[in-house]
C-alpha cells in the first residue's frame, strides 16, 4: 500500500475511526498524489515565471490555444475558462458557491461541519464515487423497492453488493421508515450498511412530510446506537422542485454531525435542479464532525476522481458558476418552478377527477420529474407496448403494474391528452 494512503488512514483512524472501517478495501487503499505531474505543475504555475513546460496543453500568445471556429460560439467566456483543465476538485468559485447555495437553501445545515461541495460529472459519477470508497463485495446497499435502476447497476453490479429493497409505502401511502428500520437492523450482526435516501424519489415522485423525516433520522440513528456503522447518501437529484408540503430541505442537513458511526453523503447538482442535464455538472460533500478526517476523505475522494476521468470538464462548470453568479438566476428558476408545479397540479387534478375510475390508482407524488401509476386490470409492459406503437405515447413500464410518465416534459395543455390516450389503451387492452 502507497505510504500516502497509509497517512490518509492513520489520520482517519486516529481523528474518526467509524468512517475508516467504512472504507471499503479500494477506499485505503486510494490516495490523491502529492509528487506527480498535477503537484509539480502546481508548483510551477507559482514559481515558472519564465517558462512553464509542465501541462499538458498547448499554448499560444499567453493564453490557451483554442480553434476561432470554437472560441466564437463561446465568446462571451474567457479562453482560460474553457480550455484549460479543471482542477480535480472542480473550479473553487464554483465550489464555494454550490455550497453557499446549499446553505441556504438547508437551514438544518447551520453551524454543521461539511466539506466544500467537490465536483463530479454529474450525479451518477457521485454515487460511483461513494460505491468506490465505501463498498465492498456482500456490503449491503439499502433503498426502496421502487428506485433508479442505476443503482443496480453502480453498487451491485460494479462492487457486488448485497442490494436490500424495502417498500417505499406503508399501506397508508406514508413513507416506511418502519421497512428502513428493519433493513439497517438486520445488518447488527456485519455492523455496516449503506443507505440511499432519494427524494424527490424516481420513479414515483414522493418527498417525505417532516414527522416521515424525522422517522427515518430516528431509524438511522437508532442503527448506529446498536453498533452499525452507516454510510448515509442522500440523492437530491430534483432538489428544490417540492409542490406540495413535504420536506424542503435535504435530510442530509438532519444527519450531519448526528452520530460517530453515521457518515452522511450529499450527492446534488446543477444537472436537474439548474435544467442543464447535458452539462454534467454534480457535487460531492460530506458532513463530518472532524477537520482532519473530512480532508482525508476529500484526498480519497480525488484519488478516485483522478484515476477515473482525472477532472471533469471546465467549460459546463463556468457555465454553471456564470449562471450562479447572475442577477437573474433567482427569478428564472422561479419562472421554471412555477412551469412545473402548474404540471404536476394539473396531473393530480385529472387523476382526482374521477374520469379514469377503476383501472388505475396512482402513487403519491408531491415533487421532481414524475409520477407512477398502479395499473388494475392490465400489465405494465403490455400497456407500454400499445401505447407506443397504436399511439406514439412513451412511458416507463415498471415490474408487472407500474407506469412511470414524467409529466416534466408533456406541456400543461397536453396533460390531458397524454392520460386520456393512456386510458384508451387500458381499454384497448381489457377488450382484447
Amino acid at each position: 500500500m502507497s505510504s500516502l494512503a497509509e497517512q490518509l488512514n492513520e489520520k482517519l483512524k486516529a481523528n474518526s475511526p467509524d468512517v475508516y472501517e467504512m472504507l471499503s478495501t479500494l477506499g485505503r487503499e486510494i490516495y490523491f498524489p502529492k509528487e506527480g505531474i498535477l503537484s509539480q505543475s502546481a508548483e510551477a504555475s507559482s514559481h515558472a515565471k519564465k517558462y512553464n513546460a509542465t501541462i499538458g496543453i498547448a499554448t499560444e500568445n499567453g493564453g490557451p490555444m483554442h480553434l476561432s471556429v470554437i472560441q466564437d460560439t463561446l465568446s462571451a467566456y474567457q479562453p482560460k475558462d474553457l480550455y484549460p483543465y479543471a482542477p480535480p476538485a472542480g473550479k473553487p468559485e464554483l465550489r464555494s458557491l454550490w455550497r453557499e447555495k446549499m446553505l441556504k437553501e438547508n437551514p438544518s445545515l447551520q453551524g454543521k461541519a461539511t466539506s466544500q461541495p467537490i465536483v463530479t460529472n454529474a450525479l451518477t459519477h457521485g454515487l460511483s464515487i461513494v460505491a468506490d470508497l465505501f463498498v465492498d463485495e456482500g456490503d449491503a446497499v439499502i433503498y426502496p423497492d421502487k428506485n433508479w435502476e442505476n443503482y443496480e447497476l453502480t453498487f451491485g453490479i460494479r462492487r457486488h453488493a448485497e442490494i436490500i429493497n424495502y417498500p417505499l409505502f406503508t399501506e397508508e401511502m406514508t413513507f416506511n421508515s418502519e421497512g428502513l428500520r428493519q433493513a439497517l437492523l438486520s445488518r447488527k450482526s456485519q455492523g455496516k450498511a449503506i443507505v440511499v435516501l432519494n427524494f424527490p424519489n424516481n420513479p414515483t415522485g414522493y418527498t417525505p412530510g417532516v414527522k416521515e423525516g424525522e422517522e427515518i433520522v430516528a431509524a438511522i440513528h437508532e442503527a448506529a446506537e446498536a453498533g452499525i456503522r452507516v454510510v448515509v447518501v442522500t440523492d437530491d437529484a430534483y432538489f428544490g422542485l417540492f409542490f406540495e408540503d413535504s420536506l424542503h430541505e435535504s435530510l442530509f442537513g438532519k444527519l450531519a454531525n448526528l452520530h460517530p458511526r453515521i457518515l452522511p453523503i450529499k450527492i446534488d447538482g446543477a444537472t436537474k435542479e439548474e435544467y442543464v442535464w447535458g452539462f454534467r455538472v454534480g457535487f460531492l460533500t460530506y458532513a463530518l464532525d472532524d477537520a482532519e478526517a473530512l480532508a482525508a476523505l476529500e484526498q480519497k475522494t480525488l484519488g478516485i476522481i483522478r484515476a477515473t476521468i482525472s477532472s471533469g470538464a471546465h467549460p459546463s462548470q463556468t457555465f454553471v458558476l456564470e449562471a450562479l453568479k447572475s442577477p437573474q438566476f433567482e427569478a428564472q428558476k422561479e419562472e421554471k418552478y412555477a412551469v412545473m408545479k402548474g404540471r404536476a397540479n394539473k396531473v393530480k387534478a385529472l387523476l382526482d377527477s374521477g374520469k379514469y375510475s377503476g383501472v388505475w390508482e396512482y402513487y403519491p407524488f408531491n415533487s421532481g420529474y414524475f409520477m407512477c401509476l398502479k395499473l388494475k386490470t392490465v400489465k405494465a409492459e403490455a400497456l407500454r407496448q400499445h401505447l407506443l406503437h397504436e399511439y406514439g405515447v412513451g412511458t416507463i413500464a415498471l415490474g408487472d403494474h407500474d407506469l412511470r410518465i414524467a409529466f416534466s416534459c408533456i406541456a400543461e395543455e397536453n396533460l390531458e391528452e397524454l392520460y386520456d390516450l393512456i386510458y384508451q389503451g387500458v381499454l384497448d387492452l381489457q377488450k382484447a
